[in-house]
C-alpha cells in the first residue's frame, strides 16, 4: 500500500484523434478532464468512448504515471495529449503489467486488472512534441480492465498491489 495522487481524470465520449498526425493535433476541450468519474467492473469508465465497447473490455481503462511524461516535451502533463483516462504520481504503473492493483480515493477501492502497455501512437509527436512517442515506449502507461465498481476522484489515493504479476521465466 502506497499513497499516491490522481492528479487528472479524463473522460472523453468521443475518439478525439481523427485524420493524420501531420495534419495537426484536433481541438481537446478542457470538458474531458473531470474531477470525478465512475467505473463498472468489465465495462469501464461510465460516459467514455470505451465504456462497453466489447473490443476494449479488457483494456478499457488506461493509467499513466506523471513521472514517465517526456522531460522538456510538454510543459505540464496533459491528458488531453496521451488520451490515457488516469494520471497518477507516486506509483510506477509501467512496472505493474500482470498485476492486479486497486486505487482507492477514499470512496472504496477499484480493482483493476493490469493487462498491458499502453504503446504511444504517432499522435504524441504532434500532442507533446518531436520525439515522444520514442520517449514514451515502455513508459506510456497502461491498460486495464476493471474487476469493481467505484469512483475515481481528483486527489490523493492509495494505490496497493493486491495481486503481484505472474513471475517470468
Amino acid at each position: 500500500m502506497q499513497r499516491v495522487e490522481v492528479l487528472q481524470l479524463l473522460v472523453s465520449a468521443v475518439h478525439r484523434f481523427e485524420g493524420r498526425p501531420s495534419e495537426g493535433a484536433p481541438a481537446l476541450p478542457d470538458a474531458d478532464l473531470v474531477t470525478t468519474a465512475r467505473v463498472r467492473a468489465g465495462l469501464g469508465i461510465v460516459g467514455d468512448r470505451y465504456f462497453n465497447h466489447p473490443a476494449h473490455r479488457d483494456a478499457s481503462i488506461t493509467l499513466m504515471s506523471a513521472e514517465r511524461f517526456p522531460r522538456g516535451l510538454a510543459a505540464d502533463a496533459d491528458l488531453r495529449l496521451t488520451r490515457r483516462n488516469v494520471l497518477l504520481r507516486g506509483v510506477d504503473i509501467d512496472a505493474c503489467v500482470g498485476a492486479t492493483v486497486s486505487l482507492d480515493c477514499g470512496t472504496g477501492p477499484v480493482l483493476l486488472a493490469v493487462r498491458s502497455a499502453a504503446r504511444p501512437c504517432a499522435w504524441m509527436n504532434t500532442t507533446l512534441g518531436p520525439g515522444a512517442q520514442r520517449a514514451l515506449r515502455d513508459r506510456g502507461g497502461v491498460r486495464c480492465r476493471p474487476l469493481s465498481d467505484g469512483t475515481l476522484i481528483v486527489g490523493p489515493a492509495v494505490f496497493t498491489v493486491v495481486e503481484p504479476a505472474p513471475a517470468k521465466d
